[in-house]
């Protein structure tokens, strides 16, 4: 499959489109606080303020403001054309997340935090309990990818899964998907459930930092892909999304309309989150 024969099946058949919402800001409140694994934290989200709240992507992001300890969440101003306007002198702890799931019957809203590195949101994490708000702006917009593609691949680390675990849920029968993802070990390993053909590769770390490691390289360099369309999604730690891309579309031929590849995270920065394309 050529990159001009991507691009105009693109245009009937496995479309991909952007879609803005209006910008919402809400203050929610905690109701549940469920561990995963050991690093990995589900917090339930719920509030009238979810009435309105739409999140089409699987990769969806809400900014999470996070409140000091003893305190209520308070947005920052915002300018007529949407960016906050923070004064230096007093920032707020902002942060990206992934709408893990959304149920508008009940109003919940589930976040799962990744607790490989420590920081405001991951302190709040670990100390919430039912009754704490938390303030959650957005989505701003959806990236939203057709699900009759005949393969998804998706891969990443500890940061990609709640977008991995939402994109398996609402994949059809119909699909194929081949997940590869890169954890700490065994006891970081999260049951998947798809409608979709699994196929799952758990990639061990060990004692290694997260995003050192060309664990994620090398399984996407030896890995036999299916026959027919496939869709490439990949998120973890920045220089590590950028290479994996790198395998799929110069060494592997992938066409690039037909893959996304974000840094999730960036070693030694906070608050961080970059696309990698042309």
């Amino acid at each position: 499959m050529t990159a001009d024969t991507a691009s105009k099946i693109t245009e009937s058949r496995h479309r991909i489109e952007r879609v803005r919402h209006d910008i919402k800001r809400r203050v929610l409140t905690v109701r549940r606080v469920a561990r995963l694994t050991p690093q990995m934290l589900r917090i339930t989200l719920t509030g009238s303020d979810l009435h309105d709240f739409v999140s089409l992507g699987h990769d969806d992001h809400v900014k999470i403001l996070v409140p000091r300890p003893g305190e209520e969440p308070v947005f920052p101003d915002m300018s007529p054309g949407g960016r906050l306007l923070i004064d230096p002198a007093n920032r707020p702890a902002l942060r990206d997340y992934t709408p893990r799931r959304f149920d508008p019957v009940t109003g919940e809203l589930d976040l799962d935090f990744a607790l490989h590195e420590a920081g405001p949101a991951t302190e709040w994490a670990l100390r919430a309990q039912p009754g704490d708000k938390l303030g959650v702006g957005g989505p701003r917009g959806s990236f939203v990818v057709a699900t009759d593609f005949d393969w998804y691949l998706l891969a990443g680390d500890e940061t990609a899964l709640p977008a991995i675990g939402r994109r398996l849920e609402e994949l059809p029968a119909s699909a194929r998907a081949l997940v590869v993802a890169e954890v700490a070990g065994p006891k970081e390993e999260q049951a998947l459930e798809s409608k979709a053909e699994l196929t799952t590769l758990w990639l061990h770390r060990g004692l290694a930092p997260a995003g050192t490691t060309d664990q994620l390289d090398q399984a996407l360099r030896g890995l036999t892909l299916p026959t027919g369309d496939g869709y490439v999604w990949i998120a973890c730690e920045t220089l590590v999304a950028k290479r994996l891309r790198a395998v799929m579309v110069d060494e592997r031929q992938h066409p690039k309309a037909w893959i996304k590849a974000a840094g999730y995270w960036k070693r030694g920065q906070a608050d961080f989150h970059e696309t990698h394309g042309d």
